[in-house]
């Protein structure tokens, strides 16, 4: 079995949404990195010196690659990314090795040959 990592940064109010999506998607658990600070296209507003910026987390998913792609499309839709700038990213990577995780590969092996 082969996995991917998908790597979300998310508003930090859409964090439960997007873990709860993602869960519903097929993703068996995430880590969650509180607190993270980014920059995007455009820089943050401003008020009397004070950076206004809301909070972002970190989301990270170890996912079957087969049911990657639907979990990535489900972050992005339920973080609205797509609906203004600085709302939010998700890209996933390949993961070549991964050790502990024997749990995850007995409850997916059903639902990957379904979806084959």
């Amino acid at each position: 079995m082969h996995f991917k990592l998908i790597i979300a940064l998310v508003e930090d109010d859409k964090t439960n949404a997007v873990l709860n999506a993602a869960r519903d998607s097929g993703a068996t658990g995430a880590t969650v990195i509180n607190q993270a600070r980014g920059e995007g296209l455009e820089r943050s507003p401003t008020f009397l010196g004070l950076e206004l910026e809301s909070q972002r987390d970190v989301l990270m998913f170890l996912v079957e690659e087969h049911l990657s792609r639907k979990i990535l499309e489900t972050i992005a839709e339920t973080g609205r990314f797509d609906d203004r700038p600085g709302a939010g990213i998700a890209f996933q990577i390949d993961v070549d090795d991964a050790i502990g995780v024997a749990h995850q590969i007995r409850k997916l092996s059903d639902t990957v040959e379904v979806e084959l």
